[in-house]
């Protein structure tokens, strides 16, 4: 005889435990950005990822030297929390083995490289995607990083062009007004790239009296960009390693600013920096921003969050939301630690164990 009683007890218990096995299933992947470019030891090391995995942060975006990264991605495992290689792809600021070849370097329209003047600050040290051996390093660098067991992908970073335009609340603080393209910021005149040009088009585009205003010269400096990116997401995918990237906040945006057509990229996921306050927008821009990417592209879109712009709680929790609600698959946050304990507490909430 059936005891209908205890088979909807049953019945009820499996629809709650489903029910929560698909809420931990669609729960969004929390990331940060964690810059180490100085050494510390594994138990610093084990202090730091042990808090990431207390506040419910999955992924960490880790710059460091290799021999570190080695040891991260061991340690990780143990949190069950993946470990992306941030690499910083073209900005190579004081790379021994580059600035052994000034003629990689990047050529601004005033005719100077990017070793030689450095536009707004010191660290500014770009190679030119144009440069055979010059892209041929970078893939190396990528190759070197894909050997490590166990890395979650190589998230690229500076993958672009100096910046031609920089946002609104940042021009002040270098006394500049970027109401055109300036020649100091308008990269890449490598002589390759021109010589490139010219076999096409039959003529250098130097020699025109505008040459920033030339469609077909931005998109013959957005392919080779682009190109970089998609070699080197063939050579990682090889490897069985993805390919992630820090890129700016929408790509018409992107393009515009910083000669970066990501939406082209056969990317793994992307992780746009939707730091408002550089732009002077309000928090409803970044849902803006979420919904162009998610309606431009077909991979993983993880809206990057600024920690210092988000120190009102609420602030920091509408930003969470107008992001997940346009579409994001996940958060990162620059940086984990600028957390205060009251924004922790919200990210303990909306991603930990018992969010």
């Amino acid at each position: 005889m059936i005891n209908f009683k205890i088979l909807g007890s049953l019945l009820l218990l499996l629809i709650v435990v489903g029910i929560n096995a698909q809420s931990d299933t669609l729960k969004p992947i929390l990331s940060t950005w964690v810059d180490q470019e100085t050494r510390i030891d594994k138990e610093e090391w084990e202090r730091k990822i042990a808090s990431y995995e207390s506040m419910g942060i999955s992924e960490i975006l880790v710059r460091t030297d290799h021999r570190d990264l080695v040891n991260v991605v061991q340690i990780a495992k143990k949190y069950n929390i993946a470990v992306h290689a941030w690499m910083w792809t073209l900005n190579r600021p004081n790379d021994t083995i580059a600035m052994q070849h000034p003629e990689w370097y990047a050529v601004n329209r005033a005719g100077k490289n990017s070793l030689e003047y450095r536009a707004y600050v010191d660290y500014y040290q770009w190679l030119s995607p144009f440069h055979p051996e010059a892209r041929e390093y970078i893939k190396s660098n990528v190759k070197a990083l894909c050997e490590i067991d166990g890395l979650a992908s190589v998230h690229l970073d500076y993958v672009r062009y100096v910046d031609v335009i920089l946002g609104a609340d940042l021009q002040p603080k270098y006394n500049i007004i970027q109401d055109r393209d300036l020649p100091q910021y308008d990269y890449d005149y490598h002589p390759i790239a021109r010589q490139q040009f010219k076999e096409i088009f039959g003529y250098d585009i130097i020699d025109k009296p505008y040459p920033e205003l030339s469609t077909e010269w931005k998109q013959f400096r957005l392919n080779a960009i682009t190109t970089l990116v998609n070699e080197i997401v063939a050579l990682a995918h090889e490897q069985n390693k993805k390919v992630t990237a820090a890129v700016f906040p929408f790509p018409q945006m992107a393009r515009r600013m910083v000669g970066q057509a990501w939406n082209d990229w056969n990317l793994d996921a992307a992780y746009p920096m939707l730091y408002h306050n550089f732009y002077r927008e309000s928090i409803n821009w970044i849902g803006f921003a979420t919904a162009q990417n998610a309606a431009d592209v077909d991979f993983p879109i993880h809206a990057g969050l600024f920690i210092p712009a988000l120190m009102q709680v609420s602030e920091l929790r509408k930003a969470i939301q107008v992001a997940l609600e346009n579409g994001a698959d996940g958060i990162s946050i620059f940086n984990a630690e600028l957390l205060s304990e009251e924004q922790r507490f919200v990210l303990k909430e909306m991603f930990g164990q018992g969010g």
